[in-house]
Order: C-alpha cells, then sequence, then structure tokens
C-alpha cells in the first residue's frame, strides 16, 4: 500500500476581530474610513495618478492609529491575532516581536479590483473587513506551487480543496484573515454596487 503525505502547508487564519482586543463597532470603522478618504486629498491625487479604483490610504497616510482612536483599537486587535497566528506557524521569533509595519484602508467602488500581488520584506499580512455588500468580491488565493508547475495538466474542477490552484475566500463584516506574506493574492472585480471597505496591514520580523 502506498503512503502519500501532504507536504508543506499553506495556512490561512481566519477569525472574527473581536475574538481578541477591544470590540470594533463597524458602523463607526465604516464611518471612519469614509471620512478619512473625504479628507486624504493627497491619497485621492495618488489614487488618480496611479489609476486605482476608488481609494486607498496605503500611499498617504502612515499613521492612522496616532490619527483615530478606532484604529489605534484595531491595532490592539491585531496584535493579539497575529501573535495567536505566529504560534500555530512555530515560529522561532528569537526574542523579537512581529511589530506592525503598514496598515490601510482600501474603497473599491463597483467594477474595482486590485490584481495578484505578495508583499515583500514582512513576514504576516492580512486584511479585516468593514463593508462587504451582496455580490462583493471574494479574497482569491493562489497556490504558491503554481509557478513551478511547468507542464503539469490543470486540476480537475472537483479537485480537494487542499489541491486547487485558486481558494475563494468570501469574509463576512468583522472577520481578519492572515496569511504569511509570501502568499499571492488578489481581489477580483468588485460586481455589487455598493464599495467594498477593507483595512490591510502588514507585519515585520522586529529587531
Amino acid at each position: 500500500m502506498p503512503q502519500i503525505d501532504s507536504l508543506f502547508v499553506t495556512r490561512l487564519y481566519r477569525a472574527h476581530l473581536s475574538e481578541h482586543g477591544p470590540k470594533i463597532d463597524p458602523a463607526e470603522m465604516e464611518a471612519s474610513c469614509y471620512a478619512i478618504a473625504d479628507d486624504d486629498e493627497a491619497g485621492q491625487d495618488w489614487c488618480s495618478e496611479n489609476g486605482y479604483p476608488g481609494y486607498t490610504s496605503y500611499a498617504s497616510l502612515t499613521d492612522l492609529p496616532w490619527r483615530f482612536p478606532i484604529f489605534a483599537d484595531l491595532v490592539k486587535s491585531l496584535d493579539a491575532h497575529v501573535a495567536a497566528f505566529a504560534e500555530d506557524l512555530e515560529f522561532d521569533l528569537d526574542g523579537r516581536a512581529l511589530v506592525l509595519e503598514d496598515l490601510w484602508i482600501n474603497i473599491l467602488p463597483e467594477g474595482g479590483m486590485h490584481s495578484s500581488h505578495l508583499h515583500p520584506h514582512s513576514a504576516i499580512s492580512g486584511t479585516t473587513y468593514v463593508a462587504m455588500p451582496d455580490g462583493a468580491s471574494a479574497l482569491k488565493l493562489e497556490d504558491p506551487r503554481s509557478a513551478r508547475m511547468m507542464a503539469a495538466p490543470a486540476r480537475r474542477k472537483d479537485a480537494r480543496r487542499d489541491l486547487r490552484t485558486f481558494i475563494y475566500q468570501s469574509p463576512k463584516v468583522g472577520d481578519v484573515l492572515l496569511w504569511e506574506s509570501w502568499l499571492r493574492h488578489e481581489v477580483p472585480m468588485n460586481m455589487a454596487e455598493d464599495d467594498r471597505i477593507s483595512v490591510s496591514f502588514n507585519y515585520a520580523w522586529g529587531t
């Protein structure tokens, strides 16, 4: 009888934000995201110049937790979730913490999308979801082996979940998803009439 093992597992963490840290009011977070987007002229200009659909604060605001108490509370919650995920990953942190490196708002209107990418120079990345109207796009995760499959046949449509080339996660408002930063991912086109709002972040291995 042959023995077949699954090796080199890719982990995905999913939890409700309120499981750790201060409770975050989704309505207050949504209102804060819109207020920031309305006031952030530098961010609006960057989105326009770079053809980014909707709004992101990624290139304009680096101090959201300092500016807005609700984002400071968010970071407290995320710190605990990231610590739990690092424990699951059995990281040997060698006495150094995983620390927040970037935190930014994403507002994707109908037709908006975010192409496939990864987050270099970070250890753990993730997103928490502020508004997910009916029809809002899922998060699409790519098998990290796909670039090495070369002449391999395509997977069957009914292949086991752990063998599929792409996995789609449909989070709910208040969910937080975490993954290792090398995992390629994208947000397909938002088919909902209303905005899809999220807050994304990176954690780096501190010195």
